[in-house]
């Protein structure tokens, strides 16, 4: 990872400390406990969703990861489609959605559960939303990895919500920072 810069790194070899582009993050969730987050996620969806044959549909770019762990981590088979929708520029969301790969037409009668990797203002899941009610699916499901709930500004549920946090920017297990640290295995916040 040239473009990441590694420090202060703890006797276990963990690391406490990266630098992004001009921004110092800190250690904020662990793989571990992502791991057993997503366990728990997965068990949930599997007991709620197993007999409905849904389709599970990551929004690209920062569900990739978590997508793939929740995925294999579920007791049954699971069909994949992935979608792109984007607000973001920098650290900050512009307010503008940006669809760049919708919802396939397979999606029509269909129980689809959407994968998002932070759902925080809830302006991109909203615009997510109208198209794929237009599609006319079965069911509708959303599986968030993190949930902001101090700003959140609109009124859709979140089925499956890993973890609630604070309004910080994180990046790390597919969030970035200006394309940046989307590999890094653990989550780290803004220090």
């Amino acid at each position: 990872m040239p473009s990441v810069d590694l420090f202060d790194v703890d006797t276990l070899y963990r690391v406490t400390m990266v630098k992004i582009h001009d921004k110092d993050f800190k250690l904020y969730m662990s793989e571990q406990e992502i791991k057993s987050v997503v366990a728990d996620m997965a068990a949930k969806i599997s007991h709620d969703l197993r007999d409905k044959n849904p389709i599970f549909c990551p929004t690209l770019t920062g569900a990739f990861m978590f997508a793939s762990d929740l995925v294999r981590a579920l007791d049954f088979e699971a069909e994949v489609c992935f979608v792109k929708y984007s607000s973001y520029s920098g650290m900050n969301t512009t307010g503008v959605v940006n669809s760049e790969m919708p919802f396939p037409a397979k999606c029509k009668g269909r129980h689809v559960v959407i994968v998002e990797d932070v759902v925080d203002t809830g302006i991109t899941m909203d615009a997510v939303l109208a198209d794929l009610h237009s599609m006319e699916p079965a069911g509708i499901y959303i599986a968030s990895f993190f949930f902001k709930p101090d700003s959140f500004r609109k009124d859709f549920k979140i089925d499956y919500i890993g973890r609630s946090i604070p309004n910080d920017f994180i990046v790390g297990y597919g969030m970035d920072y200006d394309d940046r640290g989307r590999t890094l295995k653990d989550v780290y916040v803004l220090n």
